[in-house]
């Protein structure tokens, strides 16, 4: 079978070692190319010629790139299309107008209000993927929440598939160096120093947390730290809490890096309710380590309340603190990282997300073959 993984990114789409934590989006098409090509598949990404000009998304530069689609395809398209984000869905389906082929969009984020409506500078247009998720012949969300606002903004239910993105289970594992660490249990959140909720939250909660230290992975690199407005007010808080001694600040950590860094804690805690954040839970998972997370998006899918760590409905500190002495004092924590390891493998391997992704392709080769002109994929 031919696929054709369509990304508007020009740059780079393989996340580095010296590259900072977490990963963007852009960098699983070639994760997820890797895993499908191992099925057997012959996998081709597509990126605009080039840098960006004028921006990645504006309209003369999605028309260029789906000319550029069109050229490469004349005379051999590919079975399927795949596009990974709404700028690359609409090259996509410009390119592919007239050849019939069978197209599958995937969104990293759904706008939750009607269509039309935008949450802010930049945002994704609800109206623009609505127009896509009806032209195309699957949907590939990450989490069931983000199906749910899809049903909501009018996709038909039967086109929508939950395929989240996955993780690199032979670097996030239990085996491997740890981070050097002291005597006292470790918390460890990987957070931008301004998010909320988040470090300032967790700061409150470690001052009813006597016995544990707290590592705080994010920000600009460590040299940098002292300048950072996010950082310096962090600090403060830490000294008005009389908890100073027991927090640090690693600043920006490499790809290279993390596992170790995640190897060496006791638990994660993620207040985070956004997706791509909500990733490092998974990883964490994959290393072992328990989580305390937030409610709701992906780790409403991921953290199987109470068997791999615990899901908070509400980001206060004085829940965080008792649920933190909670999972330290309880037996159970070591029977929760190992049910979190087999969780993060069986569900978020790269290998089940490139079986799950290739079984959508082909209902979606099967679909083409029955109405319209008739496709028969290669394999």
């Amino acid at each position: 079978m031919r696929i054709a993984l369509i990304t508007e990114a020009p740059g780079p789409l393989r996340a580095r070692q010296d590259d900072g934590y977490p990963a963007g989006p852009a960098c699983r098409t070639d994760a997820l190319a890797s895993a499908l090509a191992a099925l057997g598949t012959q996998v081709h990404v597509h990126a605009p010629d080039g840098p960006p000009d004028g921006g990645a998304t504006g309209p003369p530069d999605i028309r260029a790139f789906a000319d550029q689609l069109a050229r490469r395809w004349h005379g051999q398209p590919p079975d399927v299309v795949h596009a990974q984000s709404w700028p690359a869905g609409v090259a996509a389906l410009a390119a592919s107008r007239g050849l019939n082929l069978p197209a599958v969009q995937t969104f990293h984020s759904v706008a939750a209000g009607p269509p039309g409506r935008r949450r802010g500078p930049g945002a994704d247009p609800a109206r623009v993927k609505l127009a896509i998720a009806r032209a195309v012949r699957a949907v590939l969300v990450g989490t069931s929440d983000a199906g749910s606002a899809l049903c909501r903004l009018g996709v038909p239910r039967a086109s929508i598939r939950i395929v989240p993105a996955g993780v690199d289970t032979s670097r996030f594992t239990p085996a491997g160096p740890a981070a050097p660490r002291g005597t006292r249990p470790r918390l460890l959140m990987v957070a931008g120093l301004a998010d909320e909720p988040g470090p300032a939250t967790a700061l409150r909660a470690l001052a009813d947390v006597s016995a544990a230290e707290l590592v705080i992975a994010g920000g600009p690199p460590s040299g940098e730290l002292a300048a950072d407005p996010g950082y310096r007010a962090l600090l403060r808080l830490a000294g008005e809490l009389g908890i100073a001694d027991r927090v640090s600040f690693t600043g920006r950590v490499t790809q290279a890096r993390m596992p170790a860094l995640m190897r060496s804690a006791d638990l994660l805690l993620n207040l985070s309710r956004d997706d791509e954040q909500a990733m490092v839970t998974v990883e964490a998972m994959a290393c072992g380590v328990p989580v305390i997370a937030a409610e709701g998006g992906l780790h409403a899918d991921a953290v199987i309340n109470g068997t791999t760590g615990l899901l908070l409905a509400q980001a206060r500190p004085g829940l965080l603190a008792r649920r933190v002495r909670e999972l330290l004092a309880s037996p159970m924590r070591e029977g929760m990282a190992i049910a979190a390891v087999s969780r993060a493998a069986d569900r978020y391997s790269w290998a089940r997300i490139g079986q799950e992704t290739l079984a959508v392709y082909e209902r979606a080769a099967q679909r083409g073959a029955v109405g319209g002109r008739p496709h028969s994929p290669s394999h």
